[in-house]
């Protein structure tokens, strides 16, 4: 049975994954994040924008985690990834100290009809549970448009 994921987009970066040309998401930071690891091929993602309501899904079609990073190994990954990522070299900069990531192949992207959900805090990824799904994992919380 596939996971389920909310993912906080900047809406430009969404706008390129509704638009094509982003099919893959990265993540990155200095210590494990939650999320780290349990991102697997098959899961679905509900794309939310930032401050904004949810108004896309995908599905996980690989998945790669990288651990112990170094800034030569994440200058490598850039340049072997981010014709599909689209990260500016502000954003690849700014990830230069980070420690683990992991790299999401989007397939399946569906547009939905945008739904508000109430979320306040600051994380950019929740892997969804029963306790905590912000009502998205209810049969017809989210409609196509």
């Amino acid at each position: 049975m596939a996971n389920y994921h909310l993912v906080i987009l900047k809406k430009p970066y969404l706008d390129a994954i509704l638009g094509g040309q982003k099919r893959i998401e990265s993540r990155f930071s200095k210590t494990r994040r939650y999320a780290f690891g349990r991102v697997l091929p098959g899961d679905k993602l509900f794309l939310k924008v930032s401050s904004g309501p949810v108004c896309a899904m995908a599905t996980a079609a690989a998945v790669k985690n990288f651990e112990n990073l170094t800034p030569r190994q994440i200058i490598e990954i850039k340049q072997r990834y981010n014709d599909y990522i689209r990260g500016s070299d502000e954003y690849w900069r700014s990830k230069m100290n980070c420690k683990f990531g992991f790299l999401v192949w989007l397939k399946d992207i569906e547009p939905l009809k945008p739904v508000r959900i109430h979320k306040k805090d600051w994380r950019a990824w929740v892997v969804l549970t029963e306790e905590e799904n912000f009502g998205l994992l209810k049969m017809g919380a989210v409609k196509k448009p």
